[in-house]
């Protein structure tokens, strides 16, 4: 990676080291990191609230199935339905080539924790509110992950922070390299800041008791509102967007979108649970609404 006042020369090896054949990627790491960070941020919303450690030890099982499986088939589905469908066993032996969707996460996401609160019997609601911080903070580092890739890029730009993808254009010349968005590292910052807003209403607004759905709103506002404006100045993922309105990210982004204003206006419509503001060393139980 070089610096230039103008822009920034990205030529990041994605590769952290190969095992027999078998490359370890960087991007692989973040999504591991994604998946380690929730399982952390479950067991403490757990030890907070009172709740047995089998609860948490469950999430770990239903969540990274359930997110893995949904993201993988959520390329397939909404981006290359065509050689998928023609070919369904390509979505397992493919892998290897990349294809992850993060809208095919969030409804993956969303089925395995109806599975885990079932197993639980805890209220949809309360898993819902307390993902949304750690898918957060983890959409984060997978967009670091694309990063690493030279994947996803913007539109040029000639912005002292644009960046000129190297690997993207290994025949070329560096100066003839265009100079790009760094679309991952925005949504990125706006998903980091998202975090930093449901961590303060959770831990220090003990929003998840007062107002049930309340984060799951914040959540989904901070993170598909976020994709929807960005994808203004990301390149066509695929061939099939090009003259389209609006591309495939942001046509999914809309149910989500207008499913968050759903939940803040029924939160904040409805009477908040009086609770005193929670403390790390004190026990408050979830709201069963």
């Amino acid at each position: 990676m070089v610096f230039n006042p103008l822009y920034i020369v990205w030529n990041f090896n994605p590769v952290l080291f190969s095992v027999g054949g078998l490359d370890i990627r960087y991007y692989g790491l973040m999504w591991a990191l994604a998946i380690l960070v929730g399982a952390k941020f479950f067991d403490n919303f757990c030890k907070r609230e009172g709740l047995p450690s089998s609860v948490s030890e469950s999430i770990f099982i239903y969540g990274t199935l359930a997110t893995i499986i949904g993201s993988r088939l959520g390329h397939c589905l909404f981006y290359e339905p065509q050689h998928y469908l023609a070919h369904p066993l390509a979505i397992i032996t493919e892998i290897r080539n990349g294809g992850m969707a993060s809208h095919g996460a969030a409804v993956g996401l969303l089925i395995g924790l109806w599975l885990f609160s079932r197993r639980n019997k805890l209220p949809y609601i309360w898993s819902l509110d307390r993902i949304m911080i750690p898918v957060a903070i983890g959409g984060a580092a997978v967009r670091f992950g694309n990063l690493f890739n030279s994947e996803i890029v913007g539109s040029v730009t000639d912005m002292p922070w644009g960046f000129k993808f190297v690997r993207l254009y290994r025949d070329l010349p560096l100066d003839a390299v265009p100079v790009q968005h760094p679309t991952q590292l925005y949504e990125a910052l706006c998903y980091v800041a998202t975090f930093g807003v449901l961590w303060w209403l959770y831990y220090r607004r003990n929003t998840g008791v007062r107002r049930p759905g309340l984060l799951f709103g914040v959540g989904l506002i901070g993170v598909f509102l976020t994709r929807f404006f960005i994808e203004f100045i990301k390149e066509d993922q695929e061939a099939f967007e090009q003259g389209m309105l609006l591309n495939m990210g942001q046509l999914l982004s809309i149910p989500f979108i207008l499913f968050g204003i759903y939940m803040i206006w029924r939160a904040l419509s409805r009477p908040a649970v009086e609770a005193k503001p929670a403390s790390p060393g004190r026990k408050t139980k979830p709201a069963r609404k």
